[in-house]
């Protein structure tokens, strides 16, 4: 006769707590095993290069969206700030800045990135103020921002395109295009960006004081300030970062279609908040990693590409990205319970 043990509990939930974590992985794996079976062509190389671009337009804001979650905000400008600064991205291109009286400044490409991003970060420092100064609540304050940027970008150009922005020797702005089109050593110059990007955003999350002061402040937002921890600056940094990554999209999608609409970037947060969600960052703050928001993104970016090459309507693809939220914010919901239950075990046995 003999005796089969039978799996302890505690196992089980530690089985069923490391699978919850490594839930981005695994959506990654089955969202590209289905396509790559149901959907023609989307394992040739032409479509890899698509769906990498696609997935650094969605990784650049959701790593700004990641640093904002964490503390136990949200940022739902990001979109409109793609639009805001496309668009002046294209105005600098094509006018410079008008002096009157027939003199003007026109800018290179560098000078023109420098500007672009500025406005971003000053876009981010505003968010950052009326929540940390003026105690609004990030839901308010960035969804007013989103209605401000959207509305300034439809100002400058009366609603209409900005045409043929190729820019123009004599000036040094002809690089432009390459920021979105250009390869280096075969891979996209926005890949490299994004690796750079994705470098130094790993870096100051994991290895830097002020990545341990973005966890503390989402954690515990009072104890962290107890602690000596300067949660408003930590805050504004973190929104100011935000918007100093959609300015980054905005001069790449401007860059890629040698154009700017004041519609460029619409429903872009919400794609950003997905990725980050889905990478394992917590709504409630506190904890999210950036690795698995760039997994997150390419879920999206799959997930995307790959209902589109399916012909699948538009309208369905926004439900399916819609379930795709709340799934991932259920299941973060339920890892949170489940830690708990394991933390209280762990202590009740020591």
């Amino acid at each position: 006769m003999s005796v089969t043990a039978q799996p302890q509990p505690a196992a089980q939930v530690n089985w069923l707590l490391l699978l919850l974590k490594a839930r981005t992985f695994v959506a990654l794996i089955l969202v590209f095993t289905y396509f790559a079976i149901a959907a023609p062509n989307f394992l040739s190389v032409a479509n890899a290069v698509l769906i990498s671009k696609h997935v650094a337009i969605n990784a650049f804001l959701a790593i700004g969206m990641t640093y904002v979650i964490i503390t136990g905000g949200i940022d739902l400008s990001v979109g409109s700030v793609v639009g805001l600064t496309s668009m002046i991205a294209g105005y600098l291109l094509l006018n410079g800045i008008d002096l009157g009286l027939g003199w003007s400044i026109q800018f290179n490409t560098l000078e023109i990135v420098a500007m672009v991003c500025l406005v971003g970060v000053f876009v981010g420092w505003v968010n950052g103020l009326l929540i940390t100064r003026l105690n609004v609540a990030p839901f308010i304050a960035t969804l007013g921002m989103l209605y401000i940027a959207r509305g300034a970008a439809l100002l400058m150009s009366g609603g209409r395109t900005f045409p043929n922005l190729n820019g123009n020797p004599d000036y040094g702005s002809h690089t432009f295009p390459f920021i979105g089109t250009g390869n280096l050593l075969g891979i996209p110059v926005m890949i490299w960006i994004l690796i750079a990007v994705t470098l130094v955003a790993t870096y100051i999350a994991q290895r830097s004081p002020l990545g341990r002061h973005i966890y503390a402040t989402g954690g515990n937002e009072r104890g962290a300030e107890l602690s000596g921890v300067r949660v408003r600056r930590v805050k504004m940094f973190v929104y100011m970062f935000s918007g100093l990554m959609a300015a980054i999209v905005g001069i790449i999608i401007a860059s890629q279609l040698k154009a700017a609409h004041p519609a460029t970037g619409e429903f872009f947060e919400l794609n950003a908040i997905a990725a980050a969600v889905l990478g394992g960052t917590s709504m409630s703050g506190g904890r999210g990693r950036i690795w698995g928001t760039i997994v997150g993104a390419f879920v999206i970016g799959i997930l995307s590409d790959g209902l589109v090459m399916m012909g699948v309507s538009s309208f369905w693809q926004m439900v399916i990205k819609g379930l795709v939220i709340v799934a991932a914010v259920v299941i973060d919901q339920a890892q949170s319970r489940l830690q708990a239950r394991v933390a209280l075990a762990q202590e009740a046995a020591g």
